[in-house]
Parts: structure tokens; sequence; C-alpha cells
């Protein structure tokens, strides 16, 4: 199947957009900012971003934030507080709800249970990934969530 080059051009636009999260990820960032990486208005950049990657940008980014947490309550001695805001988010409580919505337990909880990995990056970064039940797939051939 041949993708037209509009639609590659579009999907470049998207990634560079989802690439700035990624480095950004601690900043506060809005839809605006990054819809004007993407070249699109902010309520088309929402729409092809969930059609794209299967979530919204804000669900992406607070996913990002929980996957950071997670590695820097396994590897590090900060207080959840610190970590919580380190990671970008502004109240303790947001930071932990969201936590525990995506992880499955609260920060304390995983940090208790979970101690510094000594494998393999790649390994890690595959294994710990917090699943999302509501991606299937999408048009970049990432796995479904139950496709492991």
């Amino acid at each position: 199947m041949a993708v037209s080059r509009a639609t590659e051009d579009f999907n470049r636009r998207l990634l560079r957009a989802r690439d700035a999260m990624d480095r950004s990820f601690a900043a506060p960032l809005d839809v605006a900012a990054l819809a004007q990486v993407a070249s699109v208005s902010p309520a088309h950049f929402i729409r092809c971003f969930r059609a794209t990657f299967g979530e919204t940008p804000h669900h992406y980014l607070q996913r990002r934030r929980v996957e950071r947490s997670m590695f820097l309550l396994r590897e590090t001695d900060r207080s959840v507080t610190d970590v919580c805001f380190d990671v970008g988010f502004t109240s303790l409580g947001t930071f932990s709800r969201t936590f525990r919505d995506i992880v499955g337990e609260t920060p304390t909880d995983y940090r208790n249970g979970h101690g510094p990995m000594v494998v393999p990056n790649c390994f890690v970064m595959a294994t710990a990934r917090p699943l999302n039940p509501r991606v299937q797939s999408s048009s970049f051939g990432e796995a479904a969530a139950g496709g492991r």
C-alpha cells in the first residue's frame, strides 16, 4: 500500500510534535504550541494525533511523565513529591491519581515493590512501559496494547 506524499508529510509533522513532547515532557506544554509544530489548528491536531497514535496528546504526555517517574522512583531516592515536580506535574494529588490510573498502584507502593533494575535498558523500556488499553494500533505499526 503506497502512502501519498501529503500523508507522509503530515505524519512527519505529527511525529515532530510527538518528539517535542518527548523532549520537553517536564515543561508546561499546551496544545496550541504543539499544533503549531505540526502546522495545524489545535482542534485538528488533537483529532489527528488521536487517530494516528491512539490517544490524545494530553494522555500521551501524562503517560510519558508517568514512565519517567517510574524510572526515578526505581533508580533514585528522591521523594515522591520531588519526582512529581521533576517530571512536570504541578500537583502531588494529580500526579498520584494519574500514576495510579496508569500503573495500577500508587507511586509509593510502586517504589516499595520495584527496586533498581539491572537489565539492559532496551528490555526495561519494553517491559516497564505502562499499557494503554485504549490503544489498538497506529498507522506507524506500533503494536496493540494486548499484542506484546
